[in-house]
């Protein structure tokens, strides 16, 4: 599973002006919503509720919110860079400035699964993370993004 088949990208926020988590949620829930047509309340509902049970701030700066909806026919992935960084309550104290909203359909158990996987497996690789934090315009991070990852440090 590439993310070329999980974000488009118009889901490439490249400078997303929020002063907190809630409204981070909110701003990713609104254009989320624009890209799949579902109720903006009901994708931030899940996010919350998700949430609730302990944050999706990962450490080292990055945050993958995710849920599952119902309405939902394919997963959808959105990347967002948060100028400047937020308190995301992540495990590390650290503030994030690098967000994937990741939204599934219910029934989609294993390949919600792969593609956290997928997402995992980019943000393990600090020049990856690098180009994410430098790249200017959403272009130049969608290419990021969807660009194979190595296997070996070339």
């Amino acid at each position: 599973m590439d993310l070329g088949d999980l974000i488009a990208p118009e889901g490439v926020i490249p400078s997303l002006k929020v002063k907190s988590k809630k409204q981070a949620l909110q701003e990713l829930s609104a254009q989320a919503a624009k890209l799949t047509g579902l109720d903006q309340r009901d994708i931030f509902d899940t996010l919350l509720q998700r949430e609730r049970l302990g944050s999706t701030g990962l450490g080292n700066g990055i945050a993958i919110p995710h849920g599952k909806l119902a309405a939902l026919d394919r997963i959808v992935c959105l990347f967002a860079r948060i100028d400047p960084p937020i308190d995301f309550e992540a495990i590390d104290g650290q503030p994030v400035d690098l967000v994937f909203l990741l939204l599934a359909p219910e029934g989609a158990g294993a390949d919600h699964l792969k593609a956290l996987a997928r997402i995992s497996r980019l943000l393990r690789d600090p020049v990856a993370i690098e180009k994410l934090r430098r790249s200017k315009g959403q272009a130049a991070l969608y290419s990021v993004l969807t660009e194979p990852l190595a296997t070996s440090a070339a």
